[in-house]
């Protein structure tokens, strides 16, 4: 006896349908790439090293990015271990924004999104102090519809909590949100929570990956 009054047949599944793009802002849409900005700016290799592992590798970073601490806090506990005197964390500190450049060939593509009617958030791992500063220095976060930045909830990426914040904050249904980040277990948390997700690990290919992803679906 055939069966009718289903679409479903043995094998197959019902795709998603995606809605809302949710985007990393970090090597996605912002480049943050402070090895390279030191090089180019002439700093000695030894000292360059130096900054790297003390403050962007260190503890207090993150930590930052959590909201566990302030810019000063974070200044004086690296400054207590570290070879580097406390003007020079802080001078690091202060070049942040200059570090952080908007990748011109993926702000295009939000554009292109929201014509297809995608409802665009971000959700990232970032510091509070200078994010009002980043904000108002790019005009693309006009584009977006919400997101949610880690200092300000006290929750980071790879942890669940700070992707359950943004789907409840906003009333996003996981299935129907597709997911960008360039670190893999970031992208691992998003589908586990049942969202589609894309590794980006060369921010170049974000319009490419996006519109093959979006295709699979069609």
């Amino acid at each position: 006896m055939e069966c009718t009054g289903s679409n479903r047949t043995a094998g197959n599944y019902e795709k998603p349908m995606i809605r809302n793009i949710v985007f990393d802002l970090g090597n996605v849409l912002i480049s943050f790439k402070p090895a390279d900005y030191m090089a180019i700016q002439g700093y000695p290799e030894n000292l360059k090293n130096t900054f790297l592992n003390d403050v962007f590798r260190s503890e207090e970073w993150h930590m930052i990015d959590n909201g566990d601490l302030t810019t000063l806090e974070a200044v004086d506990r690296i400054a207590a271990r570290s070879s580097l005197k406390r003007d020079e964390i802080c001078e690091i500190f202060d070049l942040r924004t200059k570090i952080l450049l908007a990748i011109d060939s993926n702000i295009k593509v939000l554009p292109e999104l929201k014509k297809q009617g995608f409802r665009l958030y971000f959700l990232s791992n970032f510091p509070s102090d200078i994010f009002d500063d980043v904000v108002a220095g790019n005009s693309f976060f006009k584009l977006f519809d919400g997101g949610i930045i880690s200092a300000r909830v006290g929750a980071s990426k790879p942890r669940r909590r700070i992707y359950e914040i943004l789907l409840e904050k906003y009333s996003l249904i996981p299935h129907e949100c597709l997911f960008i980040d360039d670190l893999e277990p970031n992208v691992a948390t998003a589908i586990d929570l049942g969202m589609t997700g894309i590794w980006l690990s060369d921010p170049l290919d974000l319009g490419k990956l996006i519109k093959e992803k979006l295709n699979s679906f069609q």
